[in-house]
């Protein structure tokens, strides 16, 4: 078995525009994935927005930046995820399909091993 890390990159304005009816019915559906899966789900959590990000950048040496907002703008932003044990790859896939991912996409990749 492998572990693999879901992430939930999505717009977030589609939850804003879509209102109560909207995240409920999202909600609902990770409910459903996390039934589904349960003795495959290692772990996984939603994150605040990217208005609530801020990003710290190295440059070497002891020097660093800091600043408010994501590492990106983009239209999509990861707003969560799991971390899920999945036999293969397709396994993994298979999970991935059922994630509720309205408003975007979900990413699966392997977690690196370092042995």
């Amino acid at each position: 078995m492998s572990e693999y890390l879901l992430l939930i990159a999505e717009a977030e304005d589609g939850y804003e525009n879509g209102g109560q009816e909207v995240f409920d019915k999202v909600m609902a559906g990770h409910t459903a994935f996390s039934e589904k899966w349960a003795d495959k789900i290692r772990g996984g959590h939603a994150l605040q927005p990217t208005a609530t990000a801020t990003t710290v950048r190295g440059y070497g040496s002891d020097e660093f930046s800091v600043t408010d907002g994501p590492f990106a703008e983009t239209k999509e932003a990861v707003g969560g995820y799991y971390v899920v044990e999945a036999a293969d790859l397709d396994e993994a896939i298979a999970m991935a399909k059922d994630v509720p991912a309205y408003f975007g996409a979900i990413e699966v990749r392997p977690v690196m091993v370092f042995e």
